[in-house]
């Protein structure tokens, strides 16, 4: 999928493909929600796809990020100090994307995995891109309130853990619509599999409970996925998961 590309999902939902990274725009009236916004790199690309959507950056209500890694939260910081914007995570992220600490895939890692189809690419890409760089947010807010979210297309947050501590997806259960980060994606440049899948294991802080945690994707009602990485998914969100479990390798063989 080329970069930018602008994915109409349902009325006021378009997923956008980033630089390797996407995110979503939620459109209600005016105002958006926008959740995640890709690699520092992709600053240009996410205010691009606001415009193609029909909005400028100061309709923006509220960021929601599904996890603080550097390709999902690249904008979020500029967008809360330029615009105003309020940016959300889970409580239990709230910390890393204030970088007290980072729990993100090491340069040893990398190294050691160096040898797999994409890896090497991957990794060129993702400095130019910006992922080393400092990007945290400097006054995360943890969810208002339990269940959906007082935003534009009122996403509910469930919480899947593994990938990182607080990582959240979002259910849109109007539009049958599941937004899942990185908990379950749908490609990778550094995975050879395409389809409903997990990311390699080595980008998982914990992998038995990414893998726990698509028991919670299971649950969720819906005949769409948004991944973090990867196309567009159509179909039942409970077999999408489903797959990515039989496809999961074992804890035991992290690199």
């Amino acid at each position: 999928m080329r970069e930018g590309t602008l994915v109409h999902a349902a009325t006021g939902v378009h997923l956008v493909h980033g630089s390797n990274t996407n995110w979503v725009i939620l459109s209600e009236g005016d105002a958006v929600t926008l959740i995640d916004c890709g690699y520092p790199g992709d600053r240009q690309q996410v205010l691009d796809s606001l415009a193609a959507a029909g909005h400028s950056p100061e309709a923006v209500t509220g960021v929601l990020l599904t996890h603080a890694h550097n390709d999902h939260i690249g904008s979020a910081e500029y967008l809360s100090r330029t615009f105003g914007a309020p940016v959300y995570v889970h409580p239990a992220e709230v910390p890393h994307a204030r970088r007290e600490f980072l729990h993100q895939v090491s340069l040893g890692q990398v190294l050691r995995n160096s040898w797999r189809p994409g890896v090497l690419p991957w990794a060129v890409h993702a400095l130019r891109s910006g992922g080393t760089k400092n990007a945290r947010v400097s006054q995360p807010l943890p969810f208002p309130a339990e269940g959906a979210l007082d935003l534009p297309g009122h996403p509910v947050p469930v919480h899947t853990p593994g990938h990182t501590t607080g990582h959240c997806a979002y259910h849109l259960p109007g539009a049958g619509i599941v937004v899942s980060g990185d908990g379950l994606v749908t490609g990778h440049p550094t995975s050879r599999i395409r389809g409903p899948q997990l990311l390699p294991v080595m980008f998982d802080g914990d992998r038995e409970r990414t893998r726990d945690s698509l028991e919670v994707f299971e649950k969720l009602s819906g005949d769409m996925l948004l991944p973090g990485h990867g196309p567009l998914h159509q179909g039942s969100v409970s077999e999408a998961a489903r797959t990515a479990r039989e496809r999961a390798t074992p804890a035991r063989q992290r690199s």
